[in-house]
């Protein structure tokens, strides 16, 4: 059984072990305590076992307007002991319903195209393959990304869910010159 609530500052130190995955996108300070205090846009959530050991965390965010409203997860981890047994799936469900219930119309995540386990993972979850990301990943292990999205109930036409038909750039995903 695990406990879900808002990740604090005492629990930066804890999360230096789940972070040594090499699946797992690692930030400043700065940009971990950007998303503390439990404070929409942001959302910062834990999962700890019975004793308190942290089993993972997710990072996310409300943004967009209109049509294009919708919750960003920025970083799920689950640390390796914790793996398989469902720590993911309830950070992601609690993430799902903060959005629900803020009107978003969809859900997005980016990963890696190599991740194959968590690709699945989200397709098992309710997401598709929105588009392909050409180069999304930079640095020591570049590599394509894939923009996964989860529609929600308001987007009742499921536009969301309409994938583009070819890779594309990430100037031409996030409408940057190049």
């Amino acid at each position: 059984m695990f406990t879900i609530s808002n990740f604090t500052l005492d629990d930066l130190q804890k999360m230096q072990t789940i972070n040594l995955d090499p699946f797992t996108e690692t930030y400043g300070l700065q940009f971990y305590v950007q998303y503390m205090g439990g404070k929409l846009p942001y959302v910062f959530i834990k999962a700890e076992d019975p004793v308190g050991k942290l089993a993972g965390y997710l990072m996310g965010k409300l943004e967009g307007k209109g049509t294009q409203y919708h919750g960003h997860i920025t970083a799920v981890s689950v640390a390796v002991d914790f793996r398989r047994q469902g720590v993911a799936r309830m950070l992601m469900s609690r993430f799902e319903n903060i959005c629900v219930e803020s009107n978003c119309y969809f859900i997005d995540l980016f990963v890696r195209i190599s991740n194959s386990v968590a690709v699945e993972m989200y397709r098992k979850m309710g997401y598709i393959v929105f588009q392909q990301i050409i180069g999304y990943y930079s640095g020591e292990n570049p590599e394509d990304g894939y923009d996964m999205h989860k529609a929600l109930p308001i987007d009742v036409e499921r536009l969301s869910m309409i994938p583009k038909p070819r890779p594309v750039t990430y100037a031409e995903a996030f409408g940057e010159e190049e």
